[in-house]
């Protein structure tokens, strides 16, 4: 449900800061994970140990994460690390990760020798092309940034400081919109498991925009 205030853009906006979830399982053997749900490994848990270390001191007024589990223990480590235990939480499947349609189970190495490395990389860092049954970035952005511009955008632009625990794709999508970046710069931007990106932002004066999100960044720190 889509938040219903009125933002207060007298206000300075809040900080935003995104996670990628820790390690995988499916990181870990290299396997296209999409929406199957799996684990995190024993590094992926430290890793998130880590982020909510670097997170410690700071103040969240919301989280919002996937419904995917990977997300939602990182999620879990870095608000017990980090003294963040009171913070409300939202899940949301707007946020899970790319749908990798008929790849999701398949090694990487072995799906690039079945079908070619050149067609994998596409199918992996296109900006509009699909796996078979899957989603590209394009269509992941569709999903994703409505969410973002009815839920978590509004507190954002109301002063409060927002944490979104998701995964690679899905935050690419956000760092896209808020970024600036056109398609062809997103290709080049990765998103390092379970490292926080700080962005810190101005209103846009008058405070509208394109993409119907008015802030541009000010900065944008990684805390590792």
């Amino acid at each position: 449900m889509a938040d219903s205030r009125t933002p207060n853009l007298q206000k300075s906006p809040g900080i935003l800061v995104l996670v990628r979830h820790g390690q995988s399982q499916w990181n870990l053997e290299n396997r296209f994970t999409g929406w199957v749900d799996v684990e995190l490994t024993g590094l992926g848990r430290e890793e998130a140990k880590r982020a909510g270390e670097h997170l410690r001191g700071k103040t969240f007024s919301h989280a919002f994460s996937s419904r995917l589990r990977r997300a939602q223990e990182t999620l879990r480590i870095i608000l017990e690390t980090g003294d963040l235990s009171n913070v409300p939480v939202t899940y949301s499947s707007a946020l899970n990760e790319r749908h990798y349609g008929d790849l999701q189970g398949l090694d990487k190495d072995e799906t690039a020798k079945k079908y070619g490395a050149e067609q994998v990389h596409v199918w992996r860092r296109s900006y509009d092309v699909s796996p078979p049954g899957g989603e590209s970035l394009k269509t992941t952005a569709e999903r994703v940034l409505p969410y973002f511009e009815g839920n978590i955008l509004p507190p954002l632009l109301d002063g409060e400081n927002i944490l979104v625990v998701a995964h690679g794709n899905s935050l690419r999508a956000i760092v896209m919109a808020i970024e600036k970046l056109t398609p062809l710069e997103i290709l080049d931007v990765n998103i390092p498991t379970a490292v926080p990106l700080l962005y810190e932002f101005l209103l846009v004066d008058p405070p509208v925009s394109v993409s119907g999100i008015p802030l541009v960044v000010r900065t944008k720190k990684v805390l590792a």
